[in-house]
Order: C-alpha cells, then structure tokens, then sequence
C-alpha cells in the first residue's frame, strides 16, 4: 500500500510540475510502463465507437496503449500520442508491436497546455491521467481549454480521467483521513510515491570502513538491489469537480454547456460523468449550429 501525503506547491506551478511530474516520469519510465498496460473499459469503449476515419490526439499519451485501439477494428482511427517524457514516447512510439512485427505510432514530444495545433485539427481527443498532474487550478482548466481548442467545434468528441479522492478497494494508494475530509468541494494535492528496484553495482570502500552489509560474503563484482522512492505530484479530485472545471473551461471561451438550442452558437454537451475504479471522467461532444 502506498501512502499517499498531502503537500504544498511553495514555487511556481510550472517549477513545480517540472520537479515532481516531468522528471520523475523520465525516471521511471519503463518500470512504469511495465504496469500500465491494461486499457480500461470506459476508454475502449470510446475508441470503438468512433468513425471510421477519424483523427485524434491522446493527450498526455504516456506508453501509448490506446494508440492501437480500437482493437477490433485496427486501423480505422488515428490517434497521435503527445507527451513531455521523452522516455514515455520511446516506448508509445511502438506501442502494440510485437518481436519480429515492429509498429511505428504517430507521437510528438510536447506540453499537454501548449498550442501546436491549428484549432479544431483533430476528430477527437483523450485525456486519460494527465490533467491532475497539472499544479493549479488555472492550468487544469486551460488543459481542459486545449482539449476543447483541438477538435472540431461541429462533431469533436472528447474523453478525460483523473484521479478521484475516492479510492476503491483495489486501489494501492492509502489516502489520509484528514485529506478526504479537507477535500470534500476542492480536491487536495499531494505526493503518490513511486517506489522502483535498483540494481548498484558494489562499491569497494575507504579501507577500515565496513558495514553490516559488506560482512557478508558477495562475488566479486556482485550488485546489490536497493528501492529508490519518486514523489510525483497529483491533484486528487473532488466529486464534481472535473465537471465544474469543465464547464468553467467551456464558459469562459464562450460556449454553451448543453443541447443545441437552434440558434448559431457554438457549445459543447456533457454526454456522460462519473467514477470508475477510482477515477471521475466527463465525456464531451461539441456542436455549432
């Protein structure tokens, strides 16, 4: 069980995440990867319900496994990985390969709140995992904002997950009593430690200095595995936050949260929220009449 402990962002949230997100997940990138793997039903669901033909960004891709999807039907979509950990890419870069039956993937090394792309470029648009990294609530909504900003402002479709201060019994994250409490309307930020084996090389040392560990005999050139443990920052959100950050985000570029009305606006409809495995998402699709 990791325990999760809430903290204080002291300097600039961009400092902030570079520290505790980026670096990190450059660390830690294949043992991360190495537990990430399994798509989760919501997500795949989406995919597959796409048109044929469509184009879309997965922002904040990490190791890519839902750039092959849909699975049952590969090929039908494109979806192009964008990420900040060069690491991460390497490895979406191939993601749903197989030994002798290599794949390469369309991924760009970029920041999830850059503005790269020409407005309403993409079909439609992932943000599985990344928006809670982002370390103020202004950031997250402008992440919601290049969200809304990238696809078709007639047909564009839109997904986004994070993390929920609602942990289910799976979850190997232990959460503080009093971080719940706190976070009933807000959310809290705080540390989810990373702990990864490392394999060191044995050191010899100063002669005359020795220690418990160096009194048992080892092979020459033998390794010892040590843990190194990655803080990596994450907001955990409130229920009904991400919705309220939604619509914020909407509201302020001038759209209208709902249905079509029949007038010439532009807007965008909340088609579904809610919690799964630990997680709140918010399903978008956008109009213009």
């Amino acid at each position: 069980m990791r325990t999760v402990t809430t903290t204080v962002i002291a300097d600039s949230p961009q400092a902030y995440e570079d520290r505790h997100v980026h670096a990190v997940y450059d660390q830690i990138a294949e043992h991360f990867s190495s537990t990430r793997y399994k798509p989760w039903p919501i997500i795949t669901k989406f995919l597959s319900d796409l048109p044929v033909g469509w184009i879309g960004l997965d922002s904040g891709t990490g190791n890519g496994k839902y750039l092959p999807l849909p699975a049952e039907r590969p090929g039908s979509v494109l979806t192009v990985g964008l990420d900040r950990s060069r690491n991460l890419l390497q490895i979406a870069q191939h993601a749903g390969g197989r030994p002798g039956a290599p794949i390469m993937r369309e991924v760009v090394w970029g920041d999830v709140l850059g503005n790269g792309w020409r407005a309403g470029a993409f079909d439609y648009a992932i943000s599985i995992a990344t928006i809670h990294h982002l370390a103020s609530y202004e950031r997250r909504k402008l992440g919601i904002q290049r969200l809304l900003q990238c696809v078709s402002p007639a047909h564009g479709r839109i997904l986004v997950y994070v993390w929920s201060i609602e942990q289910d019994e799976l979850s190997k994250r232990s959460i503080p009593v009093d971080a719940i409490y706190e976070a009933e309307s807000l959310g809290t930020d705080v540390f989810v430690p990373w702990v990864m084996p490392q394999q060191n090389a044995s050191r010899s040392k100063p002669r005359g200095q020795t220690s418990a560990r160096d009194q048992q005999t080892q092979p020459s050139g033998a390794s010892e595995t040590t843990v190194a443990t990655y803080n990596r920052y994450y907001h955990m959100f409130a229920k009904g936050e991400l919705t309220r950050l939604t619509c914020e985000a909407a509201e302020e570029m001038d759209l209208i949260v709902g249905s079509p009305e029949g007038v010439e606006r532009r807007g965008v409809e909340i088609i579904q929220d809610g919690w799964e495995r630990s997680n709140y998402y918010v399903e978008l699709r956008c109009w213009k009449t």
